[in-house]
């Protein structure tokens, strides 16, 4: 028989914590950011389903991951060097030139794999001149980067001078990288996926990553904490180089020769687009590939509806661009900052 003191005890205990739903698990395990960008992206389905009924066919779709992908691999080093505390305004001009190399090897030697590898070569020479001017020179990543756009749009030009260069429609390679499939899926999306997953590997589940997401975060302790910074500044500058040359050697596939300019106009502001719309801090130290993957889908659908519409192409810039500012707003929101101009 129990006391009057233990059964004052036993109804003081604490009840058992409540167990989250299913529904409030799957949202913690995705992520804040990643489950608004998802619900973003279905609501935009949805809706373009409705007002174009030829938007969900299979063959829409593909398209769709085929003209994403070389975006979004700028996209994806964008965020890479945007979560390291920098800024890379280059990454338009660097493909472009890439673009120009790999059609002018191939065309000299006729062979696909040199002309795709001396691009690689000239991005990562890209990427380090980049690192190299903003650590030695001690000069302002977006500084930096906006003065390299313009010499490698110039090189790429002057070498070209201003036109298409070769003609790799007749190559397999080449071919299997514009019109090619694996499983069902156009090889261009295997590339991007590749990319993604090994960028998100980096990230996550590396010193490497950790320490990029440290620099970000705080330059100063990170040095304190022994961490070469111009290392890693240099060596994500030169990562930057090498997908820019895979995204210029795919639109020499998809066009059928190197682009000076034509291929890679604005893709600078379409990169930096996907990763702030993704979540990506633009003061460095937080991002994920992850967001930025569903970032860059979500601006192909819109693009692809407006273009199913029959919207003048030319507002797709001003779609981007006003997604920009609505990231950039709702970060600067988030982040609690007093806002410039404005007393505390």
């Amino acid at each position: 028989m129990s006391t009057p003191t233990q059964e004052k005890a036993m109804s003081s205990e604490p009840a058992a914590p409540q167990q989250p739903s299913a529904l409030r698990r799957a949202l913690t395990g995705i992520g804040v950011q990643n489950s608004s960008l998802i619900i973003t992206l279905i609501a935009l389905v949805i809706l373009l389903s409705v007002l174009n009924e030829n938007f969900f066919r299979t063959n829409n779709l593909l398209l769709i991951g085929s003209a994403i992908t070389i975006m979004g691999l700028l996209a994806l080093v964008q965020t890479l060097v945007i979560i390291l505390g920098a800024l890379d305004i280059s990454v338009g001009s660097m493909a472009g030139l890439a673009s120009v190399i790999s059609a002018m090897v191939f065309t000299s030697t006729g062979n696909a794999e040199v002309g795709i590898l001396a691009a690689v070569g000239v991005g990562i020479l890209c990427g380090l001149v980049n690192g190299m001017i903003i650590i030695f020179g001690r000069v302002n990543p977006v500084v930096a980067t906006l003065a390299m756009l313009a010499t490698y749009k110039g090189i790429a030009q002057v070498i070209s001078d201003g036109k298409a260069q070769g003609y790799t429609g007749g190559d397999d390679l080449f071919i299997f990288l514009a019109k090619g499939a694996i499983a069902g899926l156009p090889s261009l999306v295997w590339v991007f996926l590749i990319v993604a997953a090994l960028l998100h590997f980096l990230l996550k589940y590396t010193d490497i990553g950790r320490n990029v997401y440290a620099i970000g975060g705080n330059d100063t302790a990170a040095r304190l904490a022994g961490i070469n910074i111009n290392r890693y500044i240099i060596g994500v500058y030169a990562l930057v180089g090498v997908v820019a040359a895979i995204a210029g050697v795919l639109i020499t596939a998809r066009t059928g020769s190197g682009q000076p300019t034509s291929g890679s106009e604005g893709l600078e502001l379409q990169a930096v687009t996907g990763a702030a719309l993704g979540g990506t801090m633009l003061k460095g130290g937080r991002g994920s590939i992850i967001s930025t993957v569903l970032a860059v889908i979500i601006l192909g659908v819109l693009d692809n509806g407006m273009s199913g519409l029959g919207i003048n192409p030319f507002w797709q810039n001003v779609a981007h661009g006003a997604l920009l500012v609505i990231a950039v707003v709702l970060q600067q929101l988030r982040s609690g900052e007093r806002r410039v101009g404005l007393p505390e």
